[in-house]
């Protein structure tokens, strides 16, 4: 099976990718919801593995897209990629410098969580022209991801599988929770409850105005909330609600009238399972604990950690080079690993597609493109108190400021061609007497 699913998963990933791309952007997406939870199944019926090559299969299928960006390679800057290049110039810097002062295996392994979400986006953005269909896929794939991801999440935390506890122990994962019923910080079928929350804060704002949510919407609703409360990330939480405030405030009137009707209804479904026990005892104390900092051990800790790697961050020119230890603050993994140098080039693309995804006026009749745009600042966000920027919360991050811009570069096409059709007869080269 370690050798076997990636194998299979990039064969089937290159197929996709050239004769049905549409299925290509679901089997990659479906990959990064459930290959942590095949190695766990693995694991459990075999021995431990770590490092896991099963965990490869997402990476490598993504890595598939790589092929839109060698062949857009020579026209990227025309067609308005020139801030992806940036990014990547800084993540090739990285991986260089970190040649230098660590095993290539493990920065190569960290290459791959930097580098394909950014190529993936890449693929996004260069095909904006399938954008309409890129849309209706993205909202039916995190539809049913946010249906499986939700329900498996509740009953992890009501049973614990026996695999989900023999890997919390092998893996020694404190973060988790115990490896009993009702003690668990959810994670449901990804490899943490970070990248899990982040995920699902993203699907969550894709319900909000996915039109085509037909019978699954309160089922996937009802389970989605509950299990993203029981991953127990509060940065997580308080981005979800900054990302609504985005959200409705980028529509028009009328259809923030239609999505305030939405959240009512939504509340009505998520609140009555909370108050149920045994849900209310565990949801309450960690609603607790965001008025009591002072006694955060976790708050405390990281206060530490930050302390202790700040000095060392802000005068780290050169950088130490991409796969070096993990700080739970993006800001600092980035000045750590990439130095002032390649931090200003990196950052600098993602701020660039920011700027003129927030620039674009037209975005408040396009539902779909304003949730990408408070997706992607909502996770943003997270870069001091988190990873966003790599593996599964890279892909968030880059997926959907992708098809932000995406849906921007579309609209223009449109309003473009409907100049050219409208254009005055005098503006036209005619011969009259022919």
């Amino acid at each position: 099976m370690n050798l076997l699913f990636p194998g299979m998963a990039l064969g089937v990933g290159i197929f996709l990718y050239f004769r049905y791309p549409i299925l290509y952007l679901g089997f990659t997406w479906w990959l990064w919801f459930l290959t942590p939870f095949v190695r766990r199944l693995s694991d459990y019926r075999s021995s431990y593995t770590d490092p896991s090559p099963i965990l490869l299969a997402p990476f490598l299928v993504t890595l598939v897209s790589s092929i839109t960006f060698w062949k857009s390679l020579p026209k990227v800057a025309s067609q308005g990629g020139l801030p992806y290049i940036f990014s990547v110039a800084a993540i090739g810097y990285g991986f260089f410098v970190g040649l230098i002062y660590r095993p290539p295996v493990t920065v190569c392994l960290a290459l791959l969580d930097w580098l394909a979400p950014l190529l993936f986006g890449f693929h996004l953005f260069t095909n904006w022209r399938n954008y309409p269909s890129y849309r209706q896929n993205i909202q039916r794939i995190f539809l049913w991801g946010v249906l499986v991801m939700g329900i498996y999440g509740v009953v992890q935390f009501l049973i614990a599988p026996e695999w989900d506890k023999y890997w919390l122990v092998q893996a020694e994962f404190s973060s988790g929770g115990k490896p009993e019923p009702l003690q668990l910080n959810v994670w449901s079928t990804m490899a943490s409850n970070r990248p899990f929350s982040t995920v699902m804060m993203a699907g969550l704002l894709l319900l909000l105005v996915n039109p085509n949510k037909g019978t699954l919407g309160i089922p996937s609703t009802a389970a989605g909330y509950l299990s993203f409360l029981l991953a127990k990330k509060r940065t997580t939480w308080g981005s979800w609600f900054l990302g609504l405030f985005i959200l409705t405030g980028s529509l028009k009137s009328n259809t923030q009238i239609r999505l305030l009707v939405t959240i009512l209804v939504t509340v009505l479904c998520v609140v009555p399972l909370t108050t149920l026990e045994p849900f209310s005892t565990i949801l309450s104390s960690r609603f607790e604990s965001l008025s009591n900092i002072e006694e955060d051990n976790s708050a405390a800790a990281r206060q530490e950690a930050y302390s202790l790697a700040l000095n060392d961050a802000l005068n780290s020119f050169l950088g130490s080079g991409i796969g070096g230890p993990s700080f739970d603050s993006g800001i600092l993994s980035i000045l750590l690993d990439l130095g002032w140098l390649g931090t200003i080039f990196y950052l600098s693309g993602i701020l660039l597609l920011l700027f003129s995804l927030f620039q674009w006026s037209a975005i408040r009749t396009d539902k779909f493109a304003s949730a990408a745009r408070s997706i992607v600042f909502a996770t943003f966000v997270q870069l001091p108190l988190g990873l966003p920027h790599i593996g599964e919360q890279g892909m968030i991050l880059w997926g959907f400021l992708s098809l932000g811009m995406a849906a921007q570069k579309y609209s223009q096409f449109q309003r473009d061609s409907q100049k050219q059709f409208f254009l005055p007869v005098e503006t036209y080269d005619i011969d009259y007497e022919k």
